[in-house]
């Protein structure tokens, strides 16, 4: 397996682990710290926060994921994904180190409760944010 699919299939893992757990996975740091970063726990990626944890902005049903981060055939961030609190995947999306890690996705209408980003960098591990529809 190439290292471009290898990467694919990384980051569609690690995103299952976030889909299967994602009431409990996010309710217990202390579980998935090593894991599962974020800028409250930056683990040993420490001042990776800014560049690599999603920023997630609301406009509507639609939900902007962008995660700061260069671009490069060396370093780049692999996928994002959306998953709702009941652990539906909302959306998902892959890049390669040509794109701009930036995706939209669509909530239903109505939807209430916490939203999970994931953002996967290739050299830095998945990265989460929450953020909570009202």
């Amino acid at each position: 397996m190439d290292r471009r699919n290898f990467l694919k299939v990384s980051a569609a893992m690690a995103s299952s682990v976030t889909v299967i757990g994602a009431g409990s996975v996010m309710a217990s740091s202390a579980s998935t710290s090593g894991i599962i970063y974020s800028a409250k726990d930056e683990g040993q990626w420490k001042g990776k926060n800014g560049s690599h944890a999603p920023a997630i902005h609301i406009d509507g049903s639609n939900v902007h994921v962008m995660t700061r981060h260069g671009m490069s055939e060396a370093h780049f961030i692999v996928r994002h994904t959306l998953v709702d609190a009941g652990g539906t995947v909302l959306g998902a999306k892959t890049f390669s180190p040509t794109d701009k890690p930036a995706s939209t996705f669509t909530i239903p209408g109505g939807y209430r409760g916490k939203l999970t980003a994931t953002s996967f960098c290739n050299l830095h591990d998945l990265w989460v944010t929450e953020i909570t529809v009202n």
